[in-house]
């Protein structure tokens, strides 16, 4: 090459300050205050300079033309068990998620520490972290048994809290609805809270009971805190079934006065009116200890049988949908995959059964012998979400699954969670101003995982930053046709590069597994 191209090349490389420079962005900051129009300079994977930088030049330059810069969204309540399969993450990523924090609902791996030096090696479209669930953690030392821990057992799980802490949880999940879960006493959750509490960490729970029990189950996740001395947040928190709409007044009260007399406690929130789980949420928790196999055995005893179609029947109607069986609609089914996205009472009708609770029964014990299903519940009302929404301690979290179209029938909240609260809630119903849903979506869940360099666009802080424009924005996936992507993310920065451009994928993938308090797999 000629020495002048040479030296013109490198007063170019010089002029060139910054990596990337968005310009005439209308930024919002992320902790609430109002917009302002300004440019932002980021070397490598930090924004370096806010202000005005029409002078300057950048290796790439982005033109926001006034749309909307935000922290890229943090996902607290996300389902990435399928991250391996799914690595681009690309359903979360066109949510404008940069970093979704996995094992939720006390799930997650049983060995914590194998599990992240795994997740660590996968090339990443977002950023990554983990919680430590309790059920694994059970399941692990105790199977699926319906017992109390022996003081020994008690001891193993506490080590593995701790482990699986210094190696970089961010907390402590449970599921208290869900197998094994549900078989713990309120000390035995306070004792492995404690652990996570030592270590830096909070607990995040799928309360004992979201419907009938509501109530007691926020009572109890207030006392862990009290006594283990931890933040806690009450995940997608809900007033679930007819018999319950409008408790969220009440549980909202308890969140004011426990955090009143000092207490830490939070909430997160998904902006739909159904909720997705497993069929076997309709089946007594006692019937199914010890497996399938043991609950194949109970059902051979005709007085225990009876017992479990009473309890499923009182699930049904009493708990979840009363006798409106179009409410239950099946999103995963092995056995039977032609009733995805097809409801409850389809199946019967295609049984040539009356659509009644009573013959549901026998059906749902069909499907858990079959391996299950997962479904969603049309169980909650618009009047306690918008509720929610509006209280100043709830974060916005999607509790989604990596998902890709063509695949199965998802919950649309896989695709549309975060542009859904910015498009229908903000704009179209102005539940919360855009300042504010921003707030919940980046700063308040960066606080809560204690990552000081990231959820603010501020100078210093991590390049994870979302360009969409707020007249355009709107989630399109239904119940109905779930797999649809939103519109109005036009831009997503992961790490100081740029993974989504116009509203495609760049095939950049610059995602890290993040670990808390910096800690390094």
């Amino acid at each position: 090459m000629p020495l002048v191209v040479l030296l013109l090349f490198s007063q170019l490389l010089i002029a060139q300050e910054y990596d990337l420079i968005i310009k005439k962005a209308t930024i919002y900051n992320g902790m609430g205050d109002e917009s302002e129009v300004q440019d932002i300079g980021i070397n490598e994977d930090e924004i370096v300079f806010i202000g005005d930088l029409s002078n300057k030049e950048a290796v790439k330059t982005i033109n926001a033309n006034n749309m909307a810069v935000a922290p890229g969204f943090i996902d607290t309540h996300a389902h990435i068990e399928n991250i391996k399969e799914l690595s681009n993450a690309e359903s979360a990523m066109r949510q404008g998620v940069t970093f979704a924090l996995g094992g939720a609902d006390g799930g997650g791996p049983e060995n914590f520490v194998e599990y992240l030096e795994s997740v660590d090696k996968l090339k990443l479209g977002i950023n990554v972290g983990y919680q430590v669930g309790h059920n694994s953690i059970r399941k692990r030392i105790m199977g699926t048994e319906n017992r109390q821990p022996t003081e020994e057992e008690l001891t193993e799980m506490q080590e593995l809290v701790s482990e699986a802490m210094n190696y970089g949880a961010f907390g402590l999940s449970t599921g208290l609805t869900y197998v094994p879960g549900t078989y713990s006493q309120t000390d035995e959750v306070i004792a492995l809270a404690k652990t996570a509490a030592n270590n830096g960490g909070f607990y995040s729970s799928h309360i004992r009971d979201e419907s009938l029990g509501l109530l007691e189950a926020v009572a109890e996740t207030i006392e862990i805190a009290e006594k283990a001395n931890i933040t806690v947040v009450l995940s997608h928190h809900k007033a679930l079934g007819a018999g319950m709409w409008g408790a969220s007044e009440k549980t909202l009260k308890m969140v004011d006065s426990a955090n009143s007399v000092g207490l830490d406690v939070r909430m997160d929130q998904y902006p739909y009116t159904a909720s997705s789980t497993g069929i076997s949420a309709l089946i007594p928790s006692w019937a199914r200890a010890g497996g399938t196999e043991d609950f194949k055995n109970r059902l051979q005893n005709k007085e225990l049988r009876d017992s479990i179609e009473n309890g499923i029947l009182y699930n049904i109607t009493q708990v979840r949908v009363g006798d409106e069986l179009d409410r239950l609609q099946f999103r995963k089914f092995g056995w039977k995959p032609e009733l995805q996205g097809k409801t409850m009472e389809d199946w019967l009708n295609s049984e040539g059964l009356k659509p009644t609770p009573g013959n549901a029964v026998g059906l749902i014990i069909q499907a858990q012998l079959n391996g299950g299903a997962q479904m969603i519940y049309h169980v909650m009302h618009e009047d306690d979400v918008n509720r929610i929404m509006q209280h100043p301690k709830t974060m916005i979290a999607s509790d989604g699954k990596l998902s890709q179209p063509g695949e199965n029938h998802p919950h649309p909240r896989s695709y549309g969670t975060f542009p859904r609260v910015l498009g229908k809630y903000v704009r179209e119903k102005n539940v919360i101003s855009l300042s504010e849903a921003i707030k919940k979506m980046t700063s308040m869940p960066a606080n809560l995982l204690g990552l000081t360099d990231r959820g603010k666009i501020v100078e210093g802080c991590k390049a994870d930053l979302v360009i969409f424009d707020p007249e355009k924005i709107k989630d399109r996936a239904t119940f109905e046709e779930p797999h649809q992507y939103s519109q109005g993310i036009e831009t997503v920065i992961i790490n100081g590069k740029v993974c989504l451009e116009n509203n495609k994928l760049t095939g950049i993938t610059s995602g890290k597994l993040i670990t808390s308090s910096n800690k390094k797999p």
